[in-house]
């Protein structure tokens, strides 16, 4: 299959990319990078300024699928008003500019994927699946204005999958590092109450997901892409830990870090459960279904 990516270079476009490649896909890459624009054997390069259709807009006729990874890592801080809206800007321009290239093509893609946050169900309430509403707080509503941006293709034929991310889970890059950073410095514990989620998939899994939702003709719609497991915070940590060989016990105020994170904060004292129904119902089979297997998992040496 011939696929066009826009995020491509990121960690999770990069694993993506890799994995289709070695199934002989032919992939076409959207980058800023100028440096980058160029062809080679594996992978064509295309520059775009993530707003307009100039310059690459005609490769859409070349694909038969693109897939969407667009946006600023939401661990950029501090989250001032400003850096709220490159959030939001980063998802919805680029989406919107997919959006007129496939609306313009004469041989539209036959499969659009779009990847968009678990935190679309909110900060709090009972365990959430894909039929559950939107929450109103900053990051459901940045969800929501993402995933409205790419409606349109319903009307061009095209069969469109939102892809509701978790935390993203690999030892060679993502948030893991950072996540167990006071594990490795001894002073590993709950934040907060520990009772809020921590939703996380393994990397691989999350290829595995997109790729099964990619090639599966009857996948269409939005899908929890999270692992089967409910974690909470505390659960997590203590696996940590655990796997690390480090002790837990010191517990981190959650005012303290809303004093030192401001509205980020929400990103590790908040957190609501929600479970990958449709994925399973599908038939996707997780790789990695717990959480220790996923951190043991190419586990540095030392740990």
């Amino acid at each position: 299959m011939k696929i066009l990516i826009a995020g491509g270079t990121g960690f999770l476009g990069s694993a993506l990319t890799r994995s289709l490649l070695e199934q002989g896909h032919q992939i076409w890459i959207l980058t800023r990078r100028a440096a980058l624009a160029r062809t080679d054997a594996a992978v064509h390069f295309l520059q775009w300024d993530g707003k307009t259709i100039q310059g690459w807009g005609d490769a859409v006729n070349e694909v038969e699928a693109v897939i969407n990874l667009s946006g600023e890592s939401l661990s950029r801080w501090p989250w001032t008003a400003a850096q709220k809206k490159r959030f939001l800007e980063s998802r919805v321009l680029p989406t919107q500019a997919l959006v007129q290239a496939i609306q313009q093509a004469q041989r539209p893609p036959r499969v659009y994927l779009q990847v968009s946050g678990i935190n679309h169900y909110g900060l709090r309430g009972e365990m959430a699946d894909e039929e559950t509403p939107a929450g109103d707080d900053f990051l459901a509503r940045l969800t929501v204005e993402w995933e409205q941006a790419s409606q349109p293709l319903e009307e061009c034929g095209v069969r469109r999958i939102i892809a509701r991310m978790a935390v993203v889970l690999d030892w060679q890059g993502g948030m893991l590092g950072l996540m167990a950073l006071p594990v490795r410095l001894f002073v590993g514990g709950p934040i907060g109450s520990g009772r809020q989620a921590v939703p996380w998939i393994h990397l691989q899994d999350a290829i595995g997901a997109m790729e099964f939702l990619l090639f599966n003709e009857a996948a269409h719609g939005v899908y929890n892409l999270i692992a089967p497991q409910p974690t909470s915070n505390a659960e997590f940590m203590r696996t940590l830990a655990r796997v690390l060989r480090r002790p837990y016990w010191f517990p981190t105020p959650a005012f303290l870090l809303r004093l030192v994170l401001g509205e980020m904060s929400v990103l590790v004292t908040e957190g609501r459960y929600a479970r990958p129904r449709r994925l399973l119902e599908a038939g996707y089979t997780f790789r990695y279904p717990t959480l220790e297997e996923a951190l043991r998992a190419n586990k540095p040496a030392m740990g």
